[in-house]
């Protein structure tokens, strides 16, 4: 399909702009002209200009923006709104424009004679193979606004974890970086103003004091270096995280490391827990719900996992099984999963997996905080006091030569 842009005028006088998803330019301008609006100009989108249409200046959607989405969606369609009417509403009351812009696409895609799901499979980046997913499965059963409910839940606890992982990492990250402009700003304006002052003292510098004036000069220097280095290695992280061997050695890292390695683990059985619920409640079969809960693993580890035990259940081999042959999920999972495999009541045995999952994740971010504060504030006090300590311990050998005399 072709992406074409698009101005209309509204019945009402009221301009709009937006980006639609069609076969040809003949269906979208039938598309665009069916609500009565008036067609201004269409023109196909080229790959890059529809790149930066729903991608760069438009920010993707987060997990509250889904949920809000879904839970207006409902409310209206409940109200006995048409999906094309609700579809409208919610496109022009929508902030996030990246979503708003899909959510107009889709409505065309609709008018012109789409489901709702196969409108949505043109925004991948909007929405998840796990949304279309359960959308597809609401048209087929009938039950769209249960399917949007629950897409809703799934959201609201998903952005709930994720915002606690976040707190847990975004701290450190931050303490971090204050402490290098910090130590970058002493070593480029103020060790300089005492380095005559040391040179001066006629004593013989200790090592510590010779090494903080060495890298005082070569910051004064080669700041643009140090800051080209620091920009090169963020780049470097993010390239190597988008890259096979780099998938697998910062998943190994997020396993092994003492601390992050627990939350890790959680963080996954959660995730897996609820993503595989609202798929299996939803009437998804087991092969195809894991297919798609591995896709949402942001640890290769756990995705490779699921796959494989999705390989696994197609040959007949229960669930509680394979992922316990894969030695990742903590002992309860798959416990649990095989209780609820044995009592035909999976989706919710998995349900309240998440469920308790959710809080350990919350406990575990909580222990976290309360052990890397004091270990950064330590950490700062060493970096700064080895600044101070090389300025004043000349100073001190110095007046100790004096009482000597």
């Amino acid at each position: 399909m072709a992406s074409f842009s698009y101005i209309v005028l509204t019945p009402a006088g009221k301009e709009r702009k937006g980006t639609l998803e069609s076969e040809s330019r003949e269906t979208a301008a039938a598309a665009l002209k069916k609500d009565g609006d008036t067609l201004i100009s269409l023109n196909e989108a080229g790959a890059l200009s529809k790149n930066l249409e729903l991608g760069f200046f438009k920010g993707r959607p987060k997990p509250r923006d889904m949920a809000v989405f879904c839970r207006q969606f409902v409310s209206i369609v409940s109200a006995g709104v048409t999906v094309t009417t609700a579809l409208e509403m919610l496109s022009d009351q929508t902030e996030n424009r990246a979503l708003s812009a899909a959510i107009s696409g889709c409505r065309m895609a609709i008018q012109a004679g789409a489901s709702l799901s196969d409108s949505m499979r043109d925004y991948p980046r909007i929405f998840s193979s796990l949304f279309v997913t359960m959308v597809a499965a609401g048209e087929v059963s009938g039950s769209l606004d249960v399917s949007f409910t629950r897409m809703a839940d799934h959201f609201e606890k998903d952005a709930k974890l994720k915002g606690l992982v976040k707190k847990a990492s975004i701290y450190p990250i931050v303490v971090c970086v204050v402490a290098v402009v910090v130590v970058m700003v002493l070593l480029t304006f103020v060790i300089p103003t005492f380095e005559s002052m040391l040179t001066d003292l006629g004593v013989e510098l200790p090592a510590v004091t010779k090494f903080v004036l060495g890298a005082s000069k070569f910051m004064q220097g080669y700041w643009w270096l140090v800051l080209l280095l620091i920009a090169g290695l963020v780049a470097g992280i993010k390239y190597a995280r988008g890259t096979e061997g780099g998938q697998h050695l910062f998943g190994r890292l997020g396993l092994k490391l003492p601390v992050i390695g627990k939350l890790t683990v959680k963080t996954a059985s959660a995730r897996m827990s609820r993503t595989l619920s609202t798929l299996l409640a939803a009437g998804i079969p087991l092969i195809d719900a894991l297919e798609i809960t591995a896709n949402t693993m942001t640890n290769v580890y756990f995705r490779d996992a699921l796959l494989s035990a999705k390989e696994d259940v197609g040959m007949g081999e229960p669930l509680s099984q394979t992922l316990l042959r894969s030695s990742l999920f903590p002992s309860l999972v798959h416990h649990m999963i095989g209780i609820g495999e044995e009592t035909g009541d999976l989706d919710h045995m998995l349900n309240r997996l998440a469920d308790y999952y959710d809080e350990e994740v919350e406990l575990s971010t909580q222990q976290v905080m309360a052990l890397i504060e004091p270990m950064i504030i330590v950490f700062l006090a060493l970096v700064v006091g080895t600044i101070v300590f090389a300025v004043i311990m000349p100073m001190g050998s110095m007046y100790s030569g004096l009482d000597n005399l």
